[in-house]
């Protein structure tokens, strides 16, 4: 389909994103008087913190020796304005995800998934369609997964759910780590949720979190990018149905 759509609509879509992204910026300026230096630095930091491996905000790459107490006004001050989507760390789902909430320890997602790509390539050579060819036939040479993992948060955010994710890091032994890339509550049990871009393998963090949690958790999802299928226990579904989560 996309060989038929007028260069025209790709350019005046992208001008159209590129003027909220400035608007934006205007309105940090104007209403977050006296902080805006720290809003700024947050927002142009969320591209690359989503393109890591590991996506949990860090504020030591924002500036060296930052404080979560300095930056916690310009975190709320995105999330009010609906610029951005925060997702905190339930450090222990069997109390409740905001009972357990690690508050220090979030992510951040645009709220808008076509301007986190935006603002992701506001400085590169791409023009027109030639960005969406290349997402579309996988040769951004990026970690997509930071776009899939986005549109996967705004979905369930528009869909009524607060966004938390688990993660357990232990520094003797990796393989006792754990990272969960969302939970929600569903029929008062939590279903913990997994966004792949690509083919997979494995699944071992989900595999280890059932174990952990067997009495807490309900049904266990994966969303990809191939057809319905129930392997293992998880039901795996395509990204564009994340929307009945």
């Amino acid at each position: 389909m996309l060989a038929y759509l007028d260069k025209s609509d790709f350019s005046a879509a992208d001008k159209e994103k590129k003027r909220i992204l400035a608007l934006y910026r205007n309105d940090i300026a104007k209403y977050a008087a006296g902080y805006e230096k720290r809003v700024v630095e947050i927002f142009d930091a969320i591209p690359g913190q989503l393109s890591k491996a590991e996506k949990k905000f860090k504020l030591s790459s924002v500036h060296k020796g930052a404080r979560q107490r300095e930056y916690g006004d310009a975190f709320m001050w995105l999330v009010d304005a609906m610029i951005v989507n925060h997702c905190f760390n339930s450090t222990d789902p069997r109390v409740g995800l905001a009972l357990s909430s690690d508050r220090a320890t979030q992510k951040l997602y645009m709220a808008d998934t076509g301007l986190l790509v935006t603002h992701t390539f506001h400085d590169n050579e791409y023009f027109d369609n030639e960005l969406y060819r290349a997402i579309l036939f996988d040769k951004l040479h990026i970690n997509e997964g930071m776009i899939f993992e986005n549109a996967v948060a705004q979905t369930l955010r528009a869909s009524g759910h607060r966004l938390y994710f688990y993660s357990r890091v232990d520094s003797v032994n990796r393989s006792n780590n754990i990272e969960i890339d969302f939970l929600i509550v569903r029929k008062k049990k939590v279903s913990p949720i997994e966004v792949k871009s690509a083919s997979y393998r494995y699944h071992t963090s989900l595999d280890k979190f059932k174990g952990k949690f067997s009495k807490t958790i309900g049904e266990s999802y994966i969303v990809y990018t191939k057809d319905v299928m129930i392997k293992d226990g998880i039901i795996h579904i395509p990204i564009y149905m994340a929307m009945f989560l």
